[in-house]
């Protein structure tokens, strides 16, 4: 876990591919695609991008009309800005109905970092899980964020797609399996199960091997889609472990956590503890030191999965 790419670059360079490829792609932006890396798109098919400056809403509006004149749509910008802003345009214009575009949001959670609690969303999967038609990726390195793109650009409908300014690790290879509404188990355990996405689930290795030297074995689950959620990955892990922890760069009400709680609570309930920011803003500092600062590291996760596993021993 040497290397560290932030994730918008693997969705920048794989739609410029992607491009190549289908010429009804297009882009429309809100005048921040050089943080998105759309930019890669403007570059090489200047004539397939369009600008709306800063107006989220227009370009929401305008990329639904595009997606009805049979156009496979990209639209970019903050995940705060976007999400919130335009989430009315979003709820009717591309969810109802049923829109071929993709929202792609950069500069989720905290590890924006310097730019502070205006520009920190954390309550994007939340506000996004709930839309019908909408498909909600967080990919959780570099590798799965170039897999996450062609996989939605491949499908139809409406997909919000949350990337990373920050670098981070590469944890997944090539040749591993990409497939939307289908969870990656990279570490097999018989003790705690952890279910994480995007930054966390390299946290969540890196907290396997804290808790390896204590004889505690941790299965780690990349659920990299939160919508549709893979639900029998979580019951069976569930079957299998009998304790989870889930761990998400976001308010721990509405995102990952609570979607794997509501599978839990209908067909399996264990124990379970939740890694996230607890109901409260960000603050400006550099990624490391917030994630730190909020109880989003390594240790953090070990932590949860030592107390959720003692709630388990006391079950029974």
């Amino acid at each position: 876990m040497d290397k560290k790419i932030p994730t918008r670059d693997g969705f920048g360079e794989e739609l410029v591919a992607l491009a190549k490829e289908n010429d009804k792609i297009i882009v429309v932006s809100a005048d921040l695609e050089d943080a998105t890396r759309a930019e890669y798109f403007k570059k090489a098919y200047p004539n397939r991008f369009f600008t709306v400056g800063i107006a989220e809403q227009d370009m929401v509006g305008m990329a639904a009309g595009l997606s009805l004149m049979g156009f496979k749509c990209f639209v970019n910008s903050f995940a705060v800005f976007l999400t919130n802003r335009a989430y009315d345009m979003i709820r009717l214009d591309l969810c109802y109905n049923n829109c071929d575009v993709k929202i792609i949001c950069s500069h989720a959670g905290i590890t924006v970092g310097p730019d502070g609690a205006s520009a920190q969303c954390l309550e994007d999967l939340a506000l996004m899980r709930v839309l019908p038609n909408l498909k909600v990726i967080c990919p959780a390195d570099y590798i799965e964020a170039k897999k996450a793109t062609r996989a939605i650009t491949k499908e139809y409908g409406p997909m919000y797609l949350r990337t990373s300014r920050a670098p981070l690790p590469v944890i997944t290879k090539e040749e591993d399996t990409f497939k939307i509404g289908k969870a990656n188990c990279l570490r097999e355990g018989t003790d705690v199960t952890v279910i994480a996405c995007g930054v966390m689930v390299s946290e969540s290795l890196s907290a396997a091997d804290i808790l390896e030297k204590e004889n505690i074995k941790l299965k780690v689950i990349n659920m990299h889609t939160i919508k549709p959620l893979d639900e029998e990955a979580i019951i069976n892990s569930a079957r299998q472990t009998g304790c989870i922890v889930t761990a998400e760069e976001h308010q721990i009400n509405g995102g990952l956590g609570s979607a794997v709680a509501e599978v839990l609570a209908r067909n399996y309930p264990v124990p379970l503890e939740m890694v996230a920011v607890r109901d409260v803003f960000g603050e400006s500092g550099t990624p490391d030191e917030l994630m730190k600062s909020y109880n989003l590291k390594d240790s953090d996760i070990a932590n949860a999965a030592r107390a959720v596993l003692s709630r388990k021993i006391k079950d029974r």
